[in-house]
């Protein structure tokens, strides 16, 4: 991957007001109702909403998001003109960049532009939503544009044909709650208080579990040329609902405790992300900068196939090994952002992990354990070598296998 050169880094660093990268679009959002109106508004909406509409999981995440300002600027589900707008180039009527479109979807017909809605999700209230907006869009424009394809054997293409209701719904929130989840999500505001400023932050995205050869990945990262000296990496891994065989996002989390426990490495920050995995390639690529922006990170390592899937039928890719890190670099730039190399590395018995090219050239002997057999010797008690898996995470993994 080539990287990008330094004046995106340079400039973005230059429009800081908190030695940070400033938030997309300009301000951190923040739609929380201010704790000393919280009831009052929260009985209030109780007496007085059209409906009372309960969150899917991938609802949730995005009120969440919406909430907190990790979708910032963006201070409620979009309008039909903003949605078709990304589905069709990525970005909002403004010219905004945005990866994904932001929807709330229902199957209720008797909604009306108007409505006001309170969102709950398993006992909690979370949001009043204004109906500003409802149409029922085309599926198959959207699965398209979002994801390349509009086979049912793409999963983003699967929940928007089975799963999301006939319409959807724009219109502004305001926040009353944020979910109770086993895994804490710090906001945008609370991590970006916990970072360096003036130096660079790199954010690690994943939805599965650590094993050594990430954690080198992402550690290398601070050693880029486009990285400054005393840079951190935020590993900030998603923990909403994902593909279907992926393991459960509380499992993920208390792996992620155990390693950050283990490692005490002072230049890696923790957070989790209450964000629903779409995989949807170099689209989601650019949706995760965007986040990632806003929690306050300047770089963003793109890993190959990146967020991709592979049809369950044929077992072939949806995207190419490099489609998302060539669209997100071709992005970088506009968003005062920059992108790091995702090393292809390997253990080798003689030097630990290198690059496959530095192992090729010199004739070393790698070791490899696919996910399968290591899913297997999990199950069957097998000793998991520590070049592949650090200690912790399989004990974690081997409680619940």
């Amino acid at each position: 991957m080539t990287i990008a050169n330094s004046t995106a880094s340079d400039a973005g660093r230059s429009a800081h007001t908190s030695g940070l990268i400033d938030p997309h679009g300009g301000s951190l959002v923040d739609l929380m109702v201010p704790e000393d109106q919280r009831e009052e508004v929260r009985a209030a909406a109780r007496s007085s909403v059209d409906k009372v509409v309960e969150c899917s999981h991938r609802n949730a995440c995005d009120v969440e998001l919406l909430i907190v300002g990790g979708f910032s600027p963006l201070r409620g589900f979009m309008h039909q003109e903003d949605y078709e707008s990304v589905v069709a180039g990525h970005r909002t009527t403004s010219g905004l960049l945005f990866g994904l479109p932001i929807v709330f979807d229902t199957d209720d017909d008797s909604i009306a532009v108007g409505d006001r809605l309170l969102l709950t999700y398993q006992g909690q209230d979370l949001a009043v939503l204004t109906v500003e907006s409802r149409w029922e869009p085309d599926k198959v424009v959207e699965a398209r544009g979002c994801y390349g394809t509009t086979s049912l054997e793409h999963p983003a293409v699967r929940m928007i044909a089975t799963e999301r209701g006939r319409h959807y719904l724009g219109g502004r929130i305001k926040g009353l709650g944020l979910p109770r989840r086993v895994f804490p999500c710090r906001t945008p505001a609370q991590v970006r208080s916990t970072l360096p400023p003036g130096e660079d932050v790199v954010a690690f995205q994943c939805r599965n579990p650590i094993h050594r050869a990430h954690y080198e990945l992402f550690t290398r990262a601070l050693d880029a040329p486009n990285v400054s000296r005393e840079a951190v990496v935020l590993v900030h891994p998603t923990c909403g609902p994902t593909q279907e065989d992926d393991i459960a996002g509380e499992v993920r989390f208390a792996t992620y405790e155990r390693l950050a426990a283990e490692v005490a490495n002072p230049r890696i920050r923790w957070a989790y992300l209450p964000y629903a995995m779409h995989m949807a390639g170099p689209r989601e690529a650019l949706q995760h900068m965007i986040i990632r922006k806003n929690y306050g990170c300047s770089h963003f390592i793109i890993g190959r196939d990146m967020a991709g899937c592979k049809s369950s039928l044929t077992g072939e890719d949806f995207y190419g090994p490099y489609e998302a890190q060539d669209f997100a670099r071709d992005q970088a730039t506009e968003l005062s952002m920059e992108t790091v190399p995702s090393l292809n590395l390997v253990y080798t018995e003689e030097e630990g992990y290198v690059t496959a090219e530095h192992a090729q050239a010199r004739g070393l002997h790698i070791r490899k354990l696919s996910g399968t057999q290591f899913r297997q010797m999990l199950r069957s008690g097998e000793e998991i070598p520590e070049w592949f898996a650090f200690r912790s995470v399989v004990e974690v993994l081997r409680a619940v296998s």
